[in-house]
């Protein structure tokens, strides 16, 4: 994805020491950037909650430099996660363990697992190297909003309140790591992403199921409304595009469409790639594009059924949730 480290020694110096200071840093991953503080410190994990405005009980992920560290933030911990942390890691994987004896609550949202990850950038890495320790970094965005996937976008969301930014450009991925659970029982994916089921399964060797149930421990982005532009955002069937952007022109309002390939005839926005990785690549800073363009409303071409498409339809699906998701009666 990066060859190399584009990251020089005095940012890295400047970055190590605010982290050390108790204070954030913006951090570019291979998904989308992170709000990073150190996760051994809790006063500065408190920090994240309060600059994002994010629950207390909504546990972050830690980041770690490499697979070796797993054993100072877990506990109890499955052969299989040993396996899936070989396969995929570093890359866009978080696993659901059971945590260690340390792990403070404000990390864990006071819950008995935590989520770790080791992330597939170079300046990401080069970061986690230096400090030496786990890093709590949820995205680097007000919660709920658009993930960033450019040092620009967090840069434009946090403005001074946020002086260190490492700018690693542009996220390769763009959406969040795939969330794995295997606190207890069988492993269970509660998030979608980059990593498919199938791949999982093909490391495991073993079926998998997917989605939360009562007893899941909470995780990142799990929250029904999600990912969400300002802009007020419809899912929309594909056959149902045109004739939609046609209806609200008639009523007056100003409609920016995000579409799978090219736009609809007379409709302005962006058409992204029909491929599933490269449109998951571009959805975020599509999403921010078009929340800028003061529209009334963001019209979004649902992409198609089957597992290529799944961590893209879940983004979308939380992206357009406050607004009623799929719209179903586009004339």
């Amino acid at each position: 994805m990066h060859p190399k480290s584009p990251l020089a020694p005095p940012q890295l110096v400047e970055a190590v020491e605010a982290l050390r200071r108790g204070e954030l840093v913006g951090l570019p991953t291979e998904t989308v950037y992170g709000l990073a503080a150190d996760a051994a410190n809790p006063e500065a994990v408190r920090r994240i909650f309060a600059l994002k405005g994010r629950p207390a009980d909504h546990p972050l992920i830690v980041h770690l430099g490499e697979a070796a560290q797993i054993d100072a933030w877990a506990r109890d911990i499955p052969p299989a996660a040993r396996a899936l942390a070989q396969r995929f890691w570093p890359g866009p994987l978080t696993l659901i363990l059971r945590r260690a004896r340390g792990v403070h609550d404000a990390v864990t949202g006071g819950q008995d697992t935590v989520g770790l990850r080791v992330p597939a950038h170079p300046v990401a890495l080069a970061l986690l190297k230096a400090f030496g320790g786990g890093l709590a970094a949820p995205s680097a965005n007000r919660f709920g909003h658009v993930s960033p996937t450019t040092a620009q976008h967090v840069r434009e969301e946090f403005g001074e309140a946020l002086p260190v930014v490492l700018d690693g450009g542009p996220c390769p991925v763009g959406i969040e790591s795939t969330i794995v659970d295997l606190s207890s029982g069988a492993p269970r994916v509660l998030r979608p992403g980059r990593i498919g089921v199938d791949q999982l399964e093909g490391a495991l060797g073993i079926r998998l199921e997917a989605g939360a149930v009562a007893a899941s421990p909470r995780v990142s982005g799990s929250h029904d409304s999600h990912y969400a532009p300002r802009t007020p955002a419809e899912l929309v069937a594909p056959e149902s595009l045109a004739a939609r952007c046609a209806a609200l022109a008639r009523q007056g309002e100003v409609v920016r469409v995000i579409a799978l390939g090219p736009l609809p005839t007379d409709a302005q926005g962006l058409g992204l790639p029909a491929q599933p990785t490269e449109y998951a690549r571009h959805l975020y800073a599509a999403l921010r594009a078009m929340d800028t363009e003061g529209a009334d409303r963001i019209l979004v071409q649902a992409p198609p059924e089957g597992e290529a498409w799944a961590a893209v339809r879940d983004r979308l699906r939380r992206a357009t949730a406050a607004n009623g998701g799929m719209e179903d009666d586009a004339p």
